[in-house]
């Protein structure tokens, strides 16, 4: 290993060690090798160029695909002391030329920019005339066509190998299969390439789904039990955004919504305010997160079914990127399949609706799991495993199955008492003996199953009635309003020839552990004062809070309790350039803390 790597780490970043997978594509890119990195959203990809960057004699380019996540990157480097600059579209003229001037001087170490600058044939000039030392493709997975995010702009960049024959390119990606990676690695024409395949477990990210029935209000329930943390919630269209966005902070929440619909200025203004934790909260097509390279997300959620286990694993990567414990929930209604069958029924391109139902079967089938939800998401990207994770809804709460002939016996009678002519609600009605004007004009009260399951709630029968689809003893008829037919597997059951074991439904939002963090015991009002702290010193140098420490930090200083400038070095994520910029002011808190006997007299910064 080359010798200065360590050192260099510490210095500029304020880690003593590598992230697994790091040390050797850093030395691939410093042995000038082509390499393909594959590392989950959180996991270090960054590092892999931007440490190489500081010992290369040259500029590395770094192609970026949103402007906000080269900012974001650009003030994270900026705040370690290393000399980084982003070109695009937000700069003005002035501004531009001014990044131009230190390129020509030799004055950057790392260089942002979007594919469409990056292809400019008068950009490419200057590149030539400066020189390059290292070319890194983040977001890689937009070049592919198989790939989930497909960019035609990025197609382009295999110009750069043409224009930059002995120049290395790093291509990185957080989600690509088997066959975005063949792309990826052919398109960009990448040379006896290094590969790493990082796993893509997430091991501090608890995965949860639940089943639908008063979305809204479990979604508050849920909201509720955050404690201020930042969270994600997406929705699948801007109309829901609006409407969601607008029923929660009318509950009281600090939340803004987001989505295409908005102009630049809006969508820029709430992303700077959520990042500056103005708002905890963000509501949000899938518009919104690419970009946001904000480490202290502590939970994400879909309120609706992604389209693929792509996007979903994306998506929830978003959240825990510091390392802390994090949480991914998924609101799950078995409608929203046969809602996309309906929608790709009429796409013209058949082939790619094909392609497309099957990605969301595979993100359906791990809504609908019974196992552990990890092992689902790891095989479906080749990653073999067999041990449950001990961190998700079904490893920590297996569902309980019960004997649930008799329940089946009677909501499939009642389906067949009906005609086979009516949708789920209006069965469940019957069910529990409504008496509603629509039942008795249709003389559904004279049924022999009216009123067989009164004393059994709504939702429940919901849940019973959902389970009967998935096992194949019923079918919504998406042709016909959704009514429900019985299928010949319910015949068995209701003959009493075979029984049927179900899952008991979970009605309400099972409430977390008490201790969220169990695995990490620290002094909780002393983070509190460290992160109030830290927002006053994001405000005074215009920076986001996570750009001052990461969570993780401030988590290991109230597990340390440094006081002095040595201890406060060895925390990870302190650097020599933030010891400088932040270090007394951190010191000067925790010391004030201690001194208090944990009586919290206001910190003031340092000057």
């Amino acid at each position: 290993m080359n010798p200065d790597l360590l050192p260099l780490l510490k210095q500029a970043f304020g880690y003593s060690e590598f992230r697994d997978g790091q040390l050797p594509v850093i030395e691939a890119a410093l042995q000038g090798r082509d390499s393909f990195v594959l590392m989950p959203t959180g996991g270090g990809k960054s590092l892999c160029y931007q440490l190489p960057a500081l010992l290369l004699p040259h500029v590395t380019i770094v192609v970026s695909p949103l402007m906000s996540l080269m900012k974001d990157q650009v003030d994270a480097l900026k705040a370690n002391g290393i000399a980084a600059e982003f070109v695009n579209s937000s700069l003005s003229r002035e501004q531009v030329l001014q990044v131009f001037t230190q390129l020509r001087r030799g004055e950057l170490k790392l260089l942002y920019v979007a594919p469409e600058r990056l292809l400019q044939p008068q950009f490419i000039e200057r590149l030539l005339d400066v020189g390059v030392s290292l070319f890194a493709i983040d977001e890689a997975h937009c070049i592919s066509q198989w790939g989930h995010d497909f960019r035609p702009d990025y197609m382009a960049l295999a110009l750069i190998r043409q224009r930059f024959p002995a120049v290395p390119v790093m291509a990185l990606t957080a989600t690509a299969d088997g066959a975005t990676r063949q792309d990826i690695l052919q398109q960009l024409a990448l040379q006896q390439a290094y590969i790493h395949l990082g796993s893509f477990d997430r091991p501090n990210i608890r995965y949860t789904v639940q089943e639908k029935f008063r979305p809204v209000e479990q979604l508050v329930s849920y909201l509720q039990q955050q404690e201020g943390a930042s969270g994600i919630v997406y929705c699948g269209s801007r109309r829901k955004v609006d409407e969601l966005s607008s029923q929660l902070a009318q509950r009281g929440f600090s939340v803004a919504g987001y989505h295409a619909g908005l102009s630049n200025e809006e969508r820029n203004s709430i992303q700077d305010a959520f990042k500056r934790d103005d708002y905890q909260l963000i509501v949000a097509t899938v518009a919104f997160g690419m970009g946001v390279n904000k480490s202290n997300i502590r939970y994400v959620v879909h309120f609706e079914l992604p389209r693929t286990i792509e996007a979903y694993y994306q998506e929830t990567g978003r959240a825990g990127r510091d390392g802390v414990a994090a949480e991914a929930m998924l609101l799950f209604d078995p409608a929203d399949i046969a809602k996309m069958k309906r929608w790709l029924d009429a796409e013209e391109n058949q082939q790619r609706a094909e392609v497309t139902w099957q990605r969301f079967l595979a993100m359906a089938a791990f809504a609908e799991a019974q196992t552990c939800r990890r092992l689902v998401l790891l095989n479906y990207f080749g990653e073999a495993r067999q041990t449950r994770c001990g961190n998700c809804d079904t490893c920590l709460q297996p569902p309980q199955q019960f004997d649930g002939t008799e329940l089946a016996q009677k909501a499939l009678s009642c389906v067949y008492r009906v005609g086979q002519s009516f949708g789920m609600h209006h069965v469940i009605d019957v069910l529990r003996g409504g008496q509603n004007q629509r039942i008795s004009e249709l003389g559904h009260d004279k049924l022999s199953t009216w009123g067989l399951g009164k004393d059994l709630s709504h939702d429940y029968w919901l849940s019973i009635l959902r389970q009967l689809i998935h096992f194949g003893l019923l079918q919504q008829d998406i042709t016909a309003h959704s009514v429900l037919k019985l299928q010949p597997a319910a015949k068995p059951v209701l003959r009493g020839e075979t029984l049927l074991s179900l899952a008991v439904p979970r009605l309400q939002s099972s409430k977390r552990e008490p201790e969220r963090l169990s695995k990490q015991q620290y002094d909780r009002p002393l983070f509190a004062r460290l992160k109030t702290l830290r927002k006053h010193i994001a405000q005074r140098d215009d920076v986001p809070p996570f750009v001052v420490f990461s969570d993780a930090s401030l988590i290991e200083m109230c597990q340390q309790l440094p006081t002095d400038n040595r201890s406060l070095l060895a925390i990870s994520g302190v650097g020599q350039t933030k010891l400088a910029r932040y270090g007394a002011d951190f010191i000067n808190e925790i010391s004030d803390y201690l001194a208090a006997d944990n009586q919290p007299p206001a910190g003031k910064l340092a000057k």
